[in-house]
C-alpha cells in the first residue's frame, strides 16, 4: 500500500513539475517552432523543383456541399515553369498555398462556367497575385462569353479593398494597375459547326476550350492542355457528352467530374425526412446534368485516356473507406488507373515521356 502511495505521489509531483516547466518555457518553445515553420513556408515554391513537363495539382476537388477534406473546384496546371488555374472554388487558394504553389506566380485563370462554386474563390487568387507578385497588370481570366461580366463584378466588390491596400502599403508595394482581373472572353463555334477553339498558344503550350453539356448552364466548357508531348483534359461540370470523348483522344490524364446517384439518394431521402422539400428536389435535379463515375470511366475508355482522375466529388466523401461505394462499377468500364481526387494531389508528366508520377503534397 505504501509503495502504491509513493507511486501516486511521484506521478503527481511529475505532473506538477511538467506543468511548471511547460508554463515557464511554453512561449520560447512555441516561438522557436513558429520561427522554423515561417522559415520553411515563406517563399515556398515547388514549381522550381519540378521536371520540365506538364503537371496537375488538385487544389480543390469538392462541390457546393460542405466537406472538411475538400475545397471547391480548382485545378492547377504547371507547364514547364508556368502556372495556370482552372476554376477557383471557395478555399482553393489556401489549398494551393498548402501545396507550396504560390498564387503570385499565376499567369492566367481559366473558368469552365459561372456556377457560384466554380468562381466564388477568385478573390484571394487575384489578391495574392497582385499583393505578393506586385504585377502591374490585372490577372487575365479566360472564359466563355460572359466572363468579363463575372470578373468586373468581382472587381466592383473588391474596389474599396484595393484602395485601402494601396493607401496603406503605397503604390510601389501594391501597384494600382495590377489589382483585380481582366476578363478574356472567347466564343465557341455555333452549335453544329464545331465544338472547340484554341484560346491560348504560346511557348509550346496549347490550351483548347471545348463545349460540354451542363444545360441549362450555357456556355459551359472544358479545357485540354498540351505541352511537349503530354496532355491533360479537365471537363468542368457536364453530363456524359461526345465532345469530352473527342477532345480526350489519347490524353494522358482525363480529369472528369463525378456524381454517384446512389449516394445522392441518401441525401434526398434525409432532406425529405427533415421536411426540407426544396433541398430534396435539388438532389433530384442535380442528377440530370452531372456524370456518374461509371459514365466517366466509359468516356475515359472510349477516348483511350491513360488515367482517369475524378473531381467535383458529389456527395462529400470525407472518408476514403467510402470510395468503393462512390466508384460503384466504374472499374468494369475502364481497366486503367482511376483516382478519386483529393486536395493536395500532384500528377507529373515529364516532357516527351509516358510516365505519370503521383505525389501527395500535404
Amino acid at each position: 500500500m505504501q509503495r502504491k502511495t509513493r507511486w501516486i505521489l511521484g506521478a503527481l509531483l511529475t505532473a506538477v513539475a511538467s506543468t511548471v516547466l511547460i508554463s515557464t518555457f511554453q512561449r520560447p518553445i512555441a516561438t522557436l517552432l513558429l520561427e522554423q515553420m515561417v522559415h520553411k513556408n515563406v517563399g515556398r515554391n515547388i514549381i522550381a523543383d519540378l521536371s520540365d513537363g506538364l503537371h496537375l495539382a488538385l487544389c480543390g476537388t469538392g462541390s457546393p456541399f460542405p466537406d472538411p477534406t475538400r475545397a471547391g473546384p480548382c485545378s492547377a496546371i504547371i507547364a514547364g515553369d508556368r502556372l495556370f488555374i482552372v476554376d477557383t472554388g471557395e478555399g482553393s487558394a489556401r489549398t494551393l498555398g498548402y501545396m507550396g504553389i504560390p498564387a503570385a506566380k499565376i499567369e492566367a485563370i481559366f473558368l469552365t462556367h459561372f456556377h457560384s462554386d466554380h468562381i466564388d474563390g477568385i478573390g484571394p487568387f487575384l489578391l495574392q497575385r497582385w499583393g505578393v507578385g506586385t504585377f502591374q497588370t490585372p490577372t487575365p481570366v479566360y472564359g466563355p462569353t460572359g466572363v468579363d461580366q463575372v470578373v468586373d463584378g468581382f472587381r466592383a466588390a473588391y474596389v474599396l479593398d484595393f484602395g485601402y491596400r494601396v493607401a496603406h502599403h503605397s503604390p510601389k508595394i501594391m501597384p494600382p494597375g495590377g489589382s483585380g482581373g481582366k476578363g478574356m472572353p472567347f466564343a465557341l463555334p455555333p452549335i453544329g459547326q464545331g465544338d472547340q477553339v484554341v484560346v491560348l498558344e504560346d511557348k509550346g503550350l496549347t490550351v483548347t476550350a471545348f463545349r460540354v453539356d451542363h444545360a441549362p448552364i450555357d456556355p459551359a466548357v472544358g479545357y485540354r492542355f498540351d505541352y511537349k508531348g503530354r496532355s491533360i483534359v479537365i471537363t468542368g461540370d457536364t453530363k456524359k457528352t461526345p465532345s469530352v470523348q473527342a477532345l480526350s483522344k489519347g490524353v494522358d490524364i482525363l480529369v472528369h467530374e463525378a456524381l454517384q446517384p446512389k449516394l445522392v439518394k441518401l441525401l434526398e431521402t434525409e432532406f425529405a425526412n427533415q421536411h426540407m422539400n426544396n433541398m430534396s428536389q435539388v438532389m433530384r435535379d442535380i442528377l440530370n446534368y452531372h456524370t456518374t463515375p461509371e459514365e466517366a470511366a466509359a468516356q475515359a475508355a472510349a477516348a483511350g485516356a491513360k488515367e482517369l482522375v475524378l473531381n467535383h466529388i458529389v456527395p462529400p466523401l470525407p472518408l476514403r473507406f467510402a470510395y468503393p461505394a462512390f466508384l460503384g462499377d466504374a472499374s468494369k468500364f475502364y481497366d486503367k488507373p482511376i483516382t478519386v481526387g483529393e486536395d493536395g494531389m500532384l500528377f507529373s508528366l515529364p516532357a516527351n515521356s509516358v510516365l505519370i508520377e503521383h505525389k501527395k503534397l500535404y
